[in-house]
């Protein structure tokens, strides 16, 4: 494994903000559901995207890839691929393409990834998929990966689904549910998470001629449609530039962040937001599509529900380290589920630059210490933790993090975005 070093810096400078992964995932799912020709411009290349790449081409869709395009001809029935769909460590691709797989006409689609995602839940959307008249289950009886889908297609009626777990399972029956046989009714119970995540979804959908009725993120209704090929411009990606916002706040002179397409809705635009109200400076500029920030000496403390945005909760909780007063981040229990545990692998590292944290099933409470400490730092394989810490880390004079591998999951050119703007940071085989 091998640990970046890093070491007290100032950043400064312009930033062309990478590509949505979010709208990527969607974009290429959607478009592999169109008979005809649809052309992906500015999509992310990244180890998750390119899972679903590689997912829809095992399905029979024809995909080519060229630079800064892809041009997708689809299908809405599929044959039984030939081997097993891989999604690696992206849960998006395994939810977007369990329900896709349910419109194979004859067969099984068996779908796993890596260690990590074959802890992942899958059950809601299992049972709702049952109730649509799918039968797909998990080998392993236990709600995860990896996960038998029998072809034959979706029946339709009417479903109840958790949304207190993932907003995903809700964008999974949606994009595949247009092709059931009849209507579809999905009921929500307890309190759905992630909701702007779910307006990327039925925004793309509309993109490519499907609309869907949404009572309030509480039930939904579809009617049997057709999808229609478009050219679709993926927007830039806002979980990717809270990073890059969150170092500028830190130890940043003045750092802009450019590309920025504000007309999507994008959970984590919430972070411009929470920084104005830390005392950070920072000026969207909806018309030239970019955002700026300034380094802030001392930021203030707290309260900031993320059960909207779960991805930024790393961003918060090392901005929280330069906060005068405690920071508490809530909401967040569904954290717990994603690539691993964030809760308590952010409250286990922080504690090592000094900060008193203090961790409960859905928030967290932390002190930021008079003096930061350097620290020697796990990401856990997690590419959002590794990247948080890794800006953490630059506010001290000697620190590291294990993972760099890790960020090739969304944002490939993080490393390189941070050094150019001036940060000091250097790799260091982990020898430990």
């Amino acid at each position: 494994m091998v640990r970046i070093q890093s070491a007290k810096s100032r950043i400064k400078g312009i930033i062309r903000c990478p590509s949505s992964k979010s709208y990527s995932h969607r974009a290429l799912a959607i478009s592999s559901l169109v008979e005809g020709e649809s052309i992906i411009k500015n999509p992310l290349y990244s180890r998750d995207t390119l899972a679903t790449v590689s997912s829809c081409k095992a399905m029979g869709v024809k995909i080519i890839q060229d630079n800064d395009m892809v041009y997708v001809n689809g299908r809405h029935t599929f044959e039984s691929p030939d081997d097993v769909l891989n999604a690696e460590n992206s849960g998006t691709t395994i939810r977007l393409m369990t329900s896709i797989a349910s419109l194979v006409k004859y067969g099984s689609t068996v779908l796993t990834g890596d260690e990590s995602l074959r802890k992942r839940p899958m059950q809601p959307l299992l049972d709702s998929l049952k109730n649509l008249g799918v039968k797909a289950f998990s080998t392993k009886m236990d709600g995860a990966p990896p996960i038998v889908v029998t072809g034959g297609g979706i029946k339709g009626g009417s479903t109840i689904l958790d949304g207190s777990v993932s907003s995903q399972f809700v964008s999974s029956l949606l994009i595949s549910c247009v092709y059931a046989d009849s209507n579809v009714e999905i009921q929500i119970k307890g309190i759905q998470v992630s909701k702007p995540y779910i307006e990327s979804t039925i925004e793309t959908m509309k993109a490519f001629g499907v609309r869907v009725a949404n009572d309030d993120f509480k039930q939904y209704s579809l009617q049997p449609a057709r999808y229609k090929p478009t050219v679709f411009n993926v927007p830039a990606d806002l979980s990717s530039a809270a990073l890059i916002l969150s170092a500028g706040i830190l130890i940043g002179d003045d750092v802009k962040v450019i590309g920025i397409d504000f007309s999507l809705p994008q959970a984590d635009l919430g972070i411009v937001k929470i920084i104005e109200e830390m005392g950070g400076r920072i000026k969207a500029d909806h018309q030239k599509g970019e955002i700026r920030v300034q380094g802030t000496e001392q930021l203030s403390g707290g309260e900031f529900n993320l059960s909207d945005s779960p991805d930024l909760l790393p961003v918060v909780a090392v901005m929280a380290l330069k906060a005068r007063s405690p920071v508490t981040i809530s909401g967040i229990a569904h954290a717990r589920l994603k690539e691993t545990d964030r809760i308590a692998n952010i409250a286990s590292q922080l504690t090592k630059f000094g900060a008193t944290i203090k961790e409960e099933k859905d928030h967290l409470i932390i002190s930021s210490p008079k003096t930061l400490k350097n620290a020697s730092l796990d990401s856990f394989n997690d590419h959002r933790l590794f990247m948080a810490f890794t800006v953490a880390t630059l506010l001290t004079n000697k620190s590291t993090v294990a993972g760099v591998e890790s960020v090739e999951v969304s944002y490939p050119n993080f490393i390189q975005d941070l050094t150019t703007l001036g940060a000091r940071l250097r790799p260091s085989v982990d020898r430990e």
